[in-house]
């Protein structure tokens, strides 16, 4: 069959958009962004391993480019069809461009990628061609998935407790009882959803789940974390069970389905701040080979890149078109794959213009703030950068929640008894009104944590006063140096029973902070039953048993899971936490009833040498009596009256300093308290709780004549 002079097989001009592989009846769509590019081939291969594509189509300048966007339509073409591309053009650093034509490109809306067998980062970086060794794109078919009337949970900030968690290191445990075909995937996350459920949290926050270059690490070492993207739209193949890039999207997706059947909210960790390109000798996978100027903020001799992610190169989210492709992604992983929020990595380096100064009103955060696509969704921001711009408490818009990091280091210096923190810490307890008290915030403003990926684990928090990193291979010059932990006496794993009681207490009390503070708890994955990483506090390259969950801690930890379940489940079911939905954070603590006392009622030390603190929230269905001790000795704190609409008085539903499974017990369980003082064992939180009679009706008379 000939149309308009060409066979039914061959090539036509195609459209510019939508951009990417798009699928027609009867074959794909290709368009691809490059301006500064003079020829431009798509590649096809019959398998991810081909020394050399099947066929080649080259772009005509003339008939299949409009503008910037190259395009063309190739009929008989279909999903699983691997592919790349090649552009050609000047390689002149010294103005910005780097085109490369020996070199196989991804395209950047790909949807899927394969990594061949001989896949090497050394030979994306090197001069000649590449094409045994390079990742290609897969074309992939979005619509042929039944979600079964699944859609995003859009449960309230007020109602959530983020668990941040590495999907492969899960599962990857041989000790898992996960099938070792599903160790480390997708598919094994699922069978561990019980798990989650039985903790209680509400939406897990994945590491890095979008393809990225896993040989982006020292020699010998894998990239585990993940924060080294080549894709902003693949779901990463590895931890696809089949691992089939197309299968892979699908598998993703029953992930999801599964979650959202457990009443789990998904959130993405997500890194538009940067790629695995990394600095001007690093590899040529995409965005530098296809325009390099336009992706990318250049240094003055455009020869070099700016840096603010610390990872060698900052995406240029000022762009026109890599606001496009931010916003895209963002699109395509709400409504094709149904995530219900994101955290964005490092997110104030897209507050940045192109010669690195914060911009009052950056585009791109305006962009998502105000897109109707993302309302509803979940959006909170690293707000902080690696070139020391730090914008907590300060980040724009309403829709955006922050992580704290105010929060951790101020209750890390205070449960390890730093002088001059009580003023701080009660700040936190309140979410935080010093960083967010203004009548358009919220108190889920702030992201609550102690513990993250980056840095120690909880264990490790109270157990290494410095890090051990050595197993990186960057003679542990790498990852923090201050970390405000504190070991408790001994530096590392211990024998002695005492340093271990008090390790307990200590990560008991991180917990009991945490959840009973108000603001958006998130815990780490592990945390629960004491995971250790052996002090390393950057474990990005560890894909080892030093970053897996290790499930037999389960076991050998059980009081402290059982004290965290309960705690969680606690939380979960108070009203102070609900109750002001709707009310900024200046208004809720303007109309709460708190009381701040120190040992002695209304008499709250905040000196320099204090290290104690007490506080009483009076609610309209509980009230509670908090006293955190983190001097070295006991102390007797004066109770307060139980409040008069109080049909029991003061029950004990917290005490760090008991034993399991006297140290937490819900409300209905929990043993009375009728003293007048109550004594705080050293380097200990107390809960007092009690619940509140619903006030009888105020009887108004009806006066004669009035309805």
């Amino acid at each position: 069959m000939v149309v308009d002079g060409k066979h039914s097989s061959d090539p036509v001009r195609g459209m510019s958009f939508p951009i990417g592989a798009t699928i027609l009846p009867d074959g794909v769509n290709f368009s691809v962004y490059s301006r500064h590019a003079t020829a431009l081939e798509l590649l096809l291969f019959d398998h991810v391993d081909a020394a050399a594509p099947a066929r080649i189509i080259r772009f005509d300048p003339q008939h299949n480019r409009t503008f910037s966007y190259w395009h063309i339509f190739v009929p008989g073409i279909r999903a699983g069809q691997i592919y790349g591309l090649r552009a050609h053009g000047p390689y002149e650093p010294l103005l910005g461009m780097r085109y490369d034509p020996a070199k196989v490109l991804l395209d950047p809306y790909g949807r899927g990628v394969a990594v061949p067998a001989k896949y090497s980062r050394k030979a994306a970086c090197m001069p000649g061609d590449n094409t045994l060794q390079a990742m290609k794109s897969v074309i992939v078919d979005v619509s042929r998935y039944d979600w079964e009337d699944d859609a995003p949970l859009r449960r309230p900030f007020s109602d959530t407790i983020i668990y941040e968690m590495h999907v492969r290191g899960f599962t990857c445990h041989p000790n898992s009882g996960v099938a070792s075909q599903k160790r480390g995937t997708y598919a094994g996350l699922i069978e561990k959803i019980p798990y989650l459920q039985s903790l209680g949290i509400t939406a897990v926050e994945l590491l890095p789940i979008f393809q990225f270059d896993p040989q982006d690490a020292p020699e010998g070492h894998v990239n585990y974390w993940g924060y080294c993207p080549v894709s902003f739209f693949a779901p990463h193949v590895q931890y696809s069970m089949s691992g089939d890039p197309v299968a892979a999207v699908d598998e993703f997706r029953d992930m999801v389905k599964a979650l959202h059947r457990a009443d789990i909210e998904v959130i993405l960790d997500v890194v538009y701040n940067h790629t695995a390109e990394d600095d001007e000798k690093g590899p040529t996978y995409s965005f530098r080979g296809l325009e390099n100027e336009a992706y990318y903020i250049l240094d003055r001799d455009r020869a070099r890149y700016a840096n603010y992610s610390g990872t060698g190169n900052t995406l240029n989210s000022n762009h026109a078109m890599v606001r496009r492709l931010i916003l895209d992604s963002l699109h395509f992983w709400v409504e094709e794959m149904h995530v219900d929020g994101f955290r964005f990595d490092l997110a104030s380096i897209l507050s940045r213009d192109e010669n690195g100064a914060p911009l009052a009103n950056p585009p791109i955060l305006w962009d998502i703030e105000t897109d109707p696509v993302l309302a509803g969704v979940k959006l909170i921001a690293e707000a902080w950068d690696a070139a020391g711009l730090y914008q907590v408490g300060s980040f724009l818009g309403d829709h955006w929640k922050e992580w704290n990091g105010r929060f951790r280091d101020d209750i890390r210096a205070f449960v390890k008894s730093d002088p001059g923190m009580v003023e701080e810490v009660a700040s936190r307890f309140f979410a935080s009104p010093d960083l967010y008290g203004t009548e358009n915030l919220g108190p889920e403003q702030s992201i609550n944590f102690v513990t993250c990926h980056d840095g120690f684990t909880l264990n490790d928090l109270v157990s290494y006063n410095q890090k051990h990193n050595w197993e990186n291979g960057e003679e542990n010059r790498d990852g923090s140096n201050d970390n405000l932990s504190w070991n408790c006496g001994v530096e590392g794993p211990t024998e002695d029973r005492a340093v271990e009681q008090l390790r307990q207490r200590q990560i008991k009390n991180f917990f009991a902070i945490t959840l009973l503070s108000l603001g958006v708890p998130m815990l780490l994955m592990g945390d629960e039953v004491r995971r250790t990483q052996r002090g390393n506090n950057n474990g990005y390259c560890q894909d080892n048993e030093i970053a897996w969950f290790d499930w037999s801690l389960c076991e050998r930890h059980a009081d402290l899971h059982k004290f965290v379940r309960k705690l969680v489940k606690f939380r979960r079911e108070l009203s102070i936490f609900h109750d002001g939905h709707g009310l900024s954070l200046t208004e809720l603590l303007h109309f709460a009833r708190i009381e701040w006392h120190g040992v002695e009622l209304f008499n709250p030390d905040k000196s320099n040498d204090s290290r104690s603190l007490a506080l009483t929230f009076r609610g309209a269905s509980e009230a509670f009596h908090v006293m955190a001790n983190f001097y070295w000795e006991p102390l007797d704190f004066a109770l307060p009256p139980p409040p008069r609409r109080s049909p029991t008085g003061w029950r004990r539903v917290l005490d760090t300093g008991l034993s399991s499974p006297e140290d937490f017990c819900l409300l209905a369980d929990a043993p009375p308290v009728s003293s007048e003082r109550y004594r705080v064992g050293s380097r200990t939180v107390v809960l007092l709780a009690t619940e509140m009679q619903t006030p009888p009706p105020q009887h108004i008379p009806i006066l004669p004549g009035s309805r």
